[in-house]
């Protein structure tokens, strides 16, 4: 799940010469002429989140800007829009009790981040086999927990699902500022900080922000990205552009299974079978959003369970071929609420769009020519956002002495943990990296808590 600058609450009217009723059917097709720049629209809304943890986690593998492993990165990038793609057909065409049918885009997930940094940092290829290979068992087993779906949706209140999102945010957003500062201080940087860097996140910052309050249409759905484009305008006038790897990527590229190789792991793939049932509350929010707010029902057991399963596959999937692990995209459930169009072709499209990008390693070779700053503005407001939609879900929470207790052990042993990670030096190197996550502990702590400290079944009567 990734936020949205876009305020879903606000539905408007669906395209002129289509009918009202029909357009909130998850089977209309509303004709080719409105499906493709409605589809295209969609990419636009999710394009930089999706490749956004690629570049995150090539970069602290080592494989990142300028560096002599860059087209490790353009391959990562490559990978995660084709199987952003093909994760999304799997939501929307279905393949038997995978998928929901309804139009869910599919893209990488920020909530694998945290505990895909420390599997690779500075550690290269080898360690990149063991995450993907993590990746690739984590997706299977989140395929497997779909089946109890129904059965656990109790144990995952508001309070714990906005206390998930937060952490997610919060774990962030040390990146976004090294990434608009130049860089990772550690790498010895020598302008880290400088204020040429800072301009050039400025800009990023400044136009997504204009565009976003008052833009209106595609100017406002793809805010984060034009104002990439404008940051990119203007290191391209200052000098900080080489489109040398451009002229070096090849037209078509093939998806090579266990690019990074096998390596099993013990600790990544307990830390993505756990993280994988985190990406699953999102995804179990995402779905609600769209069938109440759009269709004014509630999901179906089979809606929530066909989702949860088309995250797994299509993290399993996209392991296999060196690409992230895939999750639903909350702002383009916002996106459908805005056009007003509900219909799952219309994604399937945008799919198709996404495949076809993933195809073409120029396309990625030149996303890595984006200068690191111009890249951390945009994340900057991306993480941000991150942490706003997870105080909206946290307002409706009613804030009782118990779920204030809950909530806040919580939050201050995560966080405190992630702080200050010496504290866990003594412990075996899987717990360090599952304990100093930030996610883990607060979504294990805020569950275990809310079932065993009486007043559960109290306060859900009172609601």
């Amino acid at each position: 799940m990734t936020a949205s600058l876009a305020n879903p609450a606000e539905p408007s009217a669906p395209p002129a010469g289509l009918d009202a009723a029909a357009v909130r059917d998850p089977d209309y097709f509303p004709g080719l002429a409105v499906a493709l720049p409605l589809g295209i629209q969609h990419v636009l809304a999710m394009f930089v989140s999706n490749m956004t943890p690629a570049i995150i986690v090539a970069g602290a593998a080592g494989f990142g800007f300028g560096t002599a492993q860059t087209g490790e990165m353009v391959y990562m990038i490559q990978m995660a829009m084709l199987f952003a793609g093909i994760s999304t057909l799997l939501q929307t065409i279905g393949f038997g009790p995978v998928g929901a049918r309804l139009p869910l885009v599919q893209g990488t997930s920020f909530a694998y981040i945290p505990v895909m940094i420390p599997i690779v940092a500075g550690k290269g290829v080898a360690a990149m086999a063991a995450l993907m290979s993590a990746a690739l068992i984590g997706g299977l087993l989140h395929a497997f927990l779909s089946m109890f779906v129904g059965r656990i949706r109790f144990a995952l209140p508001p309070m714990i699902t906005g206390l998930v999102v937060l952490m997610i945010g919060l774990s962030l957003m040390r990146i976004g500022i090294q990434y608009a500062a130049g860089g990772v201080p550690a790498l010895g940087t020598p302008a880290f900080g400088s204020g040429a860097s800072w301009l050039l996140a400025g800009v990023v910052v400044v136009v997504t922000l204009a565009l976003n309050f008052f833009g209106r249409g595609i100017w406002q759905t793809a805010a984060v990205l034009l104002g990439l484009i404008a940051g990119y305008a203007v290191a391209l006038a200052m000098g900080r552009i080489d489109f040398a790897a451009v002229g070096q990527a090849g037209l078509v590229m093939v998806p090579m299974p266990f690019h990074f190789g096998f390596v099993l792991s013990a600790s990544a793939i307990l830390g993505f079978c756990l993280t994988g049932f985190v990406s699953s509350i999102e995804s179990i929010g995402d779905v609600d959003a769209i069938c109440e707010g759009t269709m004014n029902r509630p999901a179906t057991t089979r809606e929530l369970t066909g989702a949860v399963a088309a995250d797994g596959v299509g993290t399993a999937l996209s392991a296999v071929f060196g690409a992230m692990p895939m999750t639903t995209f909350s702002q383009n459930v916002g996106l459908i609420a805005i056009t007003g169009v509900m219909s799952r072709h219309v994604v399937t499209l945008g799919a198709l769009f996404l495949i076809a990008c993933g195809l073409l390693p120029k396309v990625g070779a030149l996303i890595t020519t984006i200068p690191i700053e111009v890249l951390g503005g945009g994340v900057i407001v991306m993480f941000g956002m991150v942490a706003s939609a997870a105080t909206s879900m946290l307002s409706g929470v009613t804030w009782t002495q118990r779920n204030m207790l809950i909530f806040g052990v919580s939050l201050s042993l995560a966080l405190g943990l992630q702080l200050e990670p010496a504290a866990l030096q003594h412990l075996p190197e899987t717990a360090r990296i599952l304990l100093g996550s930030g996610v883990l502990p607060a979504a294990l702590t805020a569950v275990v808590l809310n079932l065993l400290v009486p007043g559960r079944d109290s306060e859900a009567l009172e609601s």
